[in-house]
């Protein structure tokens, strides 16, 4: 049966072949058209048709369907906006043209210019009267994709599944809606947005394995950054008050529904504020970008309502830690004894981890899963957050939070420690760390030392996953379904 199935498929693409030599001999060929005008596409034609009606309008879209009916036909253009309905007659376009229009496959990319009209039927449709092939499909659509069960299809062909799935088109409408929100709300706070190297000698600013690559012109080893936080502090420290970046990071970790090695990171930072100035920020843009890109601040996300409009919960990671799992830790007064309670609720912990290490980690086991509206958790161990200003009534904590949604961690705040003999003591922590088998520790970056020690002010920091947040604005429920291109594992090493 397989056998037959190709052979059928290989003979339709011959015939497509086949019909492009054709246009070719006959001085036809599509793929020497250079440009084309188009003045509407499908939903505006619709919202606007008492304007338009009657009206000359050009289209250009995919054909994904097509009825022959003797002298006339209707066939189905997707553009951008979605589908709008063609008319097309013998009598209207021409006997040469009408004989080449029955020719063309759906998938054929064509251009139609008409008068906008309404059928007996009530459908806004385009009454053509020119039709021109634009680009001759030469590979055959999916019949029914939504009915595909092997997604790993969608993600490699991406293309395919733009064109077959309108819902996916829409996520990723909504995905660049995002972003531009986000860049027109930190715009009227005054931010300045910057770029910074993804090319480093020190991969630096948060817990995670880097990729690392070969530089031939210098001879020197690389790495990709698996952070923006370095690079942005230093811009502080020269001056510039309010900054940001959106862009690319890389982490070389494992892949699932929440991780992709290489995503998208927003940082931004913020002179003579703190980690409660961050967290003010954080109510403000998520509302705003909810409201800009879905219209309520109100979402739907599987089976949970996630309630922006309301003040979000601020809470420690101590009274999380205790309101989920019964431990306080405030009565823990050292390492010891935090590894004992750690055994009875059986959290496996590394010989290196110190008391803190183990709150982060109770943390994780009973405590994240429930914060499904937004909550801030704040003053995070000290062991955790090597970038971060101690409280000053508690140097076991530091001034840190994490934003939660959905059971995730959506984004990170600091206190950003400023103090360049303190970031000098918990770089060399870091160093022990690795040294002790901790491969996602931080290194020493002597340049940000220097930086510090030139001088930065009272600042507020924080990342955002930006892949996540359009997960959370577009009900999506893996992370490779807001990213066009997701990782995969190259063809033919699948089961290597």
């Amino acid at each position: 049966m397989a056998g037959q199935q190709n052979q059928d498929l290989n003979q339709l693409l011959k015939v497509r072949r086949e019909k492009l030599q054709e246009l070719q001999a006959n001085g036809k060929d599509p793929f020497k058209i250079t440009k084309y005008d188009v003045t509407h596409h499908s939903q505006e034609i619709k919202d606007r048709f008492e304007e338009l009606e009657n009206k000359e309008v050009t289209i250009a879209g995919r054909m994904m369907f097509k009825r022959i009916m003797g002298k006339a036909s209707f066939c189905n253009i997707q553009d951008l906006q979605g589908n709008i309905q063609s008319y097309v007659a013998r009598d209207d376009i021409g006997e040469d043209s009408y004989k080449d229009f029955k020719k063309y496959d759906v998938g054929d990319i064509l251009g139609i210019k008409g008068k906008v009209f309404k059928t007996k039927t009530g459908e806004i449709s385009v009454h053509a009267s020119e039709v021109i092939l634009l680009s001759k499909s030469l590979q055959i659509l999916p019949e029914k994709y939504h009915g595909l069960t092997d997604t790993d299809i969608r993600y490699r062909q991406r293309y395919v599944d733009l064109i077959m799935n309108a819902d996916v088109k829409d996520t990723f409408i909504k995905r660049s809606k995002v972003i531009s929100a986000i860049r027109r709300y930190l715009s009227t706070q005054d931010f300045m947005e910057v770029e910074t190297p993804m090319l480093v000698s020190n991969a630096g600013g948060a817990a995670a394995r880097p990729f690392e690559t070969h530089f031939n012109a210098l001879n020197e080893d690389l790495k990709l950054r698996i952070s923006l936080e370095l690079y942005l502090k230093r811009l502080i420290v020269g001056g510039l008050e309010r900054v940001y970046e959106i862009g690319r990071v890389f982490r070389n970790e494992g892949l699932d529904t929440r991780h992709n090695p290489e995503f998208t990171l927003m940082e931004l930072y913020q002179a003579y504020t703190d980690y409660n100035g961050m967290m003010d920020l954080t109510e403000n843009l998520y509302r705003y970008v909810a409201e800009e890109v879905t219209g309520s601040q109100v979402l739907k996300y599987g089976e949970h309502t996630i309630d922006l409009s309301k003040p979000f919960e601020r809470i420690t990671m101590v009274e999380a830690v205790k309101k989920y799992s019964g431990v306080d830790f405030n009565e823990i007064s050292s390492t010891q004894d935090a590894k004992k309670i750690a055994d009875e609720h059986h959290i496996e912990y590394e010989e290196r981890h110190q008391k803190g290490d183990i709150l982060s980690l109770f943390f994780e086991q009973f405590a994240e899963e429930h914060l499904i509206q937004p909550t801030f958790v704040m003053d995070h161990p000290i062991e955790t957050s090597p970038l971060t200003k101690k409280k000053p009534d508690n140097p076991e904590y530091v001034e840190r939070f994490e934003f939660f949604l959905n059971g995730w961690e959506m984004a990170n705040a600091y206190s950003e420690l400023n103090d360049p003999i303190d970031q000098r003591e918990r770089f060399e922590a870091q160093e022990k760390a690795f040294a002790a088998g901790d491969d996602e520790a931080n290194h020493t970056d002597e340049d940000f030392l220097n930086a510090l020690n030139i001088g930065m002010p009272p600042t507020g920091g924080i990342g955002f996953g930006i892949d996540r947040m359009v997960m959370i604005m577009t009900d999506s429920m893996a992370i490779r379904d807001v990213l066009l291109f997701p990782t995969m594992k190259t063809l033919g090493k699948e089961n290597q």
